[in-house]
């Protein structure tokens, strides 16, 4: 029964082992893992044992200064993603700088957001691959055509930022502007991030933190390294400052960041200002043609509290409605006319003009001028598809009729047209004669404002960005400005003199909350549909609010923290309880096995150490005790050690095994052997009862080899008496499976 329980204990072990193995492992092969990030980095797909690395020894020379360049290309590559994912607003005049340039209409900005997120998610993987090689223990070797493409990722990120700090300056403004509004959601975010880092984070430090004081521990054990151990202490300590203090100082400013963050969109509810009013820039483009009659149609349904537009003069001096200096994009002038499409609209008369059409790009065409524009319906399709080119006079009327105000922008004519020095003379004596109210009028070219002051008083003068002593003196109280120069204090200055301004151009919801927040009174928008149904900021949150998230979020996340840090020293601390136990239990077998052998060299069972041992054994001298493999059983074809015996001891001797298979001080059944008289302290030899042998067992605890017996010498059997093999008894073990042993005490005899 003992024996098949130890049999037994093994298929326990084993059942324990599935029982508390993840079940991730289950289903994933750890090795097809390996290899699979290591093929994936190195681009080497054979399995193989790889080279595991030491502290400090993750890799070569040459790849620890490379490894920098992968971390800046990383940098570069997700800045510039932020950058442009953050300049959304901007994207349709993206693509229209692009169709100027190339003469294709295409979704460009997409297409660069996509060019700029390849190159993100390849550094991103190259660095969690890493990553995941340095958990494993695996030594770092990226291969060749990843390094020569990290460099190509630096240099395209270089040239972009490059144009971006050289044309685009204020793409910058952008960036600023989406933080102010998403501060409050970036904080909260962050905190949340570094909670989910503290676990390799933690689960690295304390491991430093174990080896160390393994290191410690083993430094007692060899003074003679004692100065090499103190260095690499020195070196532990050094590495677990330079991670863990860094990232320390990070999570402390994020959780005093809120002390000195600003954002427009956290005030109180009473101190909201009302909606801003919307100006449709060239009506509503994304429900219809843009500067076409059902455009501005489209905008009025939906409460649009202005129209805004661009008048070019045709050649017999017709003001029209058109934005681009030629006619290809918005008219089908390559049909007509193909060799006349990039002449300058005011050079075409207006006889000519009127029978173009002005829908069919924005309804047939295959690529829509906005991405992710909903289709329209069949009527609006067909709608759409028969615009023409609209007259200045056609918008005053529709806005007269509606009571809505007007704003363009008036473009001057080509240089040898008729009107080139008079145009604005034309147009306001063209506005005058409409019958329009002079009221719904917001004059907003620049040139010539003295004249359009005298001709028509009752124009509300529009300017662009001026100081405000200047607009004060020119007794302006509007402006209309782009929406970046709402980045420099939210033109507070502006609001204190009491001067209304009007952004343009803004597409997205989170920059229109923005505006809202900043007290902005109208802005001017291509997303008309979108923003009217919004009934408040999208990303308000009061004080209060903020206050309490905060506090909860960094209570929350410092509890998070210290238990992660907690739960990876308690799992540290078993493993070194675990290794320091079995330690001790391996010098305490070691001891044991070393009296054991002390007590066979006694009675003369195995050779003496001093004795010179033969690697062979000869032919007519069968192998000793001490050169059996251990735990092997002899043969019944083997003759019983004969080698250093008493005489008549190896006739009929057998030699009983423990449960561990080391081999016991063989009895005689036939002859009695005395044992020695036991002093104090000494430990009788075990007696065969029932054909079983007991271990010996003192009740101190302390072992001695006993006196070798007292026998009368015999003559050795003769040549042709036959020996038979010695038959292992079995042997009973203890209650708790082994043999009970202990060091012996110091001091006692």
């Amino acid at each position: 029964m003992p024996m098949k329980a130890n049999k037994t204990e093994p298929q326990s072990q084993t059942r324990k082992q599935k029982k508390d193995t993840p079940w991730i492992l289950h289903i994933f092969n750890h090795i097809c893992f390996v290899t699979t990030i290591i093929g994936c980095y190195s681009c080497h797909w054979k399995i193989k044992q790889e080279k595991k690395f030491k502290h400090g020894q993750c890799c070569s020379l040459r790849e620890r200064l490379f490894y920098p360049c992968l971390v800046i290309s990383f940098c570069m590559s997700v800045l510039l993603v932020f950058v442009w994912v953050e300049s959304s607003n901007e994207y349709n005049g993206f693509d229209w700088v692009i169709f100027i340039g190339t003469g294709l209409w295409f979704f460009w900005s997409i297409v660069l957001l996509s060019f700029l997120g390849i190159l993100a998610a390849y550094t991103s993987l190259l660095l969690v691959l890493g990553f995941l090689l340095l958990w494993e223990g695996i030594e770092l070797y990226l291969h060749w055509c990843h390094k020569i493409l990290i460099l190509l990722v630096i240099v395209i990120c270089s040239f972009f930022f490059w144009i971006l700090f050289t044309y685009w300056k204020d793409r910058w403004l952008t960036v600023g502007l989406s933080l102010q509004v998403f501060a409050p959601y970036i904080h909260l975010s962050s905190i949340a991030m570094m909670v989910i880092l503290s676990w390799p984070l933690a689960f690295y430090l304390i491991h430093l933190e174990g080896e160390a004081r393994i290191r410690r521990y083993q430094m007692t054990c060899n003074e003679r390294k004692r100065n090499k151990r103190c260095n690499v202490l020195t070196k532990l300590r050094a590495l677990q400052v330079a991670i863990g203090l860094p990232f320390f100082l990070i999570l402390l400013c994020l959780y005093l960041l809120p002390l000195g963050n600003f954002s427009a969109c956290v005030q109180e509810k009473n101190k909201l200002a009302p909606k801003p009013y919307f100006f449709g820039h060239r009506g509503a483009p994304m429900l219809g043609p843009e500067n076409t009659i059902m455009s501005f149609e489209k905008a009025v349904e939906h409460g649009a509290y202005g129209l805004e537009s661009d008048v070019h003069i045709s050649y017999d001096h017709v003001p029209f409605l058109m934005h681009d200096s030629d006619l290809r994009r918005t008219t089908n002038i390559k049909e007509v006319l193909p060799n006349a499409s990039l002449t300058h609209p005011s050079l075409f008369d207006w006889d000519f003009l009127s029978t173009l059409n002005a829908g069919k790009w924005f309804s047939h065409a295959p690529i829509k001028p906005f991405f992710g524009m909903k289709p329209l319906s069949e009527a609006d399709r067909e709608r759409a598809g028969n615009q023409k080119i609209p007259k200045l006079t056609e918008l005053l009327e529709l806005a007269h009729k509606e009571k809505k105000f007007v704003i363009f922008d008036l473009y001057g004519p080509a240089p040898n047209h008729s009107l080139r020095a008079l145009y604005v003379h034309h147009v306001v004596s063209t506005i005058l004669d409409s019958q329009i109210e002079q009221r719904l009028i917001f004059w907003l070219p620049g040139f010539e404002r003295e004249y359009v002051k005298k001709k028509a008083p009752g124009f509300q003068q529009v300017s662009r960005l001026h100081s405000v002593e200047r607009l004060t003196k020119e007794n302006i109280t509007r402006i209309n400005v782009d929406y970046k120069n709402l980045f420099y204090n939210g033109m507070r200055e502006y609001r204190a003199a009491n001067i209304s301004i009007n952004l343009y151009l803004v597409n997205e919801p989170w920059l229109f909350s923005l505006a809202w927040c900043s007290r902005i009174p109208s802005v001017t928008t291509d997303n008309i549909q979108v923003l009217n149904e919004m009934t408040q900021p999208s990303y308000f949150m009061t004080p209060k609010y903020y206050l309490f998230v905060w506090i909860l979020m960094d209570i929350l996340s410092a509890i998070f923290i210290v238990a992660i840090f907690y739960f990876h020293w308690w799992k540290e601390s078993k493993k070194e309880k675990l290794l320091k136990s079995t330690s001790i239990h391996t010098d305490i077998e070691e001891t044991a096995s070393n009296m054991e052998k002390g007590s066979l060299e006694t009675l003369g069972l195995l050779p003496s150490s001093s004795q010179p041992r033969s690697k062979e054994p000869s032919a007519t001298q069968a192998p000793s005790v001490s050169q059996q493999p251990p735990g092997r059983k002899l043969s019944h074809h083997q003759d019983p050690p004969k080698r250093n015996m008493l005489p008549g001891v190896a006739k009929n001797i057998r030699s009983p095994v423990s449960p561990k298979g080391n081999v016991k001080p063989p009895v005689s059944p036939k002859e009695k052997i005395k044992p020695p008289v036991s002093t104090k302290g000494d430990i009788k030899p075990p007696v065969p009862l029932k054909g079983e042998v007991k271990p010996p067992v003192h009740p101190k605890g302390v072992i001695k080899p006993p006196a070798p017996p007292k026998m009368e010498a015999r003559p050795l059997a003769s040549p042709k008496r036959e020996v038979r093999a010695p038959v292992p008894l079995k042997a009973v073990p203890s209650p708790e499976g082994r043999f009970n042993r202990q060091r012996p005490t110091r001091g006692r005899s």
